[in-house]
């Protein structure tokens, strides 16, 4: 198995900028499996999640690594778990009906927010102009704008990538 993982020079680990197939992969899709854990034991759940620019949505961020942003009640399983002190979650992101010897797809980790002000505003921005569905429904921009948005910052991701044989693997980590 192939792995290549960066180094200080801006290839990939130790707070340097995210690799740039890192992020056409975190940008080519549109589902996340979220993992977190509760009171009850580990669980996941599907989301929707758009991807921001390195440093986040937030005027002035210095921090490192892609952001991404997704949306869930504050009263959800899952909402109540990331919204814990020091909670963390794990995702993975993948199109459906790979071939084994062609599959892509990413796994991470990181901690979650909630988005408020104007982190919120710019981040709602980049969701819908990744989803722009939304904005054309009333009802349903309405609904999504009375609901949290999070902010999912990756600490550690893995792009998978058995097209470049198998097993291949590429990561970034914020140091």
């Amino acid at each position: 198995m192939a792995e290549k993982t960066g180094t200080e020079d801006g290839n990939g680990t130790g707070g340097s900028a995210c690799p740039e197939a890192i992020r056409r992969a975190l940008a080519a899709h549109t589902t996340m499996t979220l993992a977190y854990t509760d009171e009850d034991g580990p669980q996941a759940c599907a989301v929707l999640y758009a991807t921001g620019p390195e440093g986040g949505a937030a005027a002035g961020a210095a921090v490192p690594g892609p952001a991404l942003y997704f949306v869930t009640a504050a009263t959800t399983r899952h909402g109540r778990a990331l919204a814990g002190p020091g909670a963390r979650a794990a995702f993975t992101a993948q199109r459906d009906g790979q071939e084994w010897s062609g599959l892509t797809g990413l796994q991470g980790r990181g901690r979650c927010r909630i988005l408020t002000g104007a982190d919120r505003a710019a981040a709602w921005r980049v969701y819908l102009a990744r989803f722009p569905f939304v904005a054309g429904s009333e009802r349903l921009r309405g609904a999504l704008e009375r609901t949290s948005l999070w902010e999912l910052r990756p600490d550690w991701l893995r792009l998978i990538d058995n097209g470049q044989g198998f097993g291949h693997k590429e990561e970034w980590s914020r140091g």
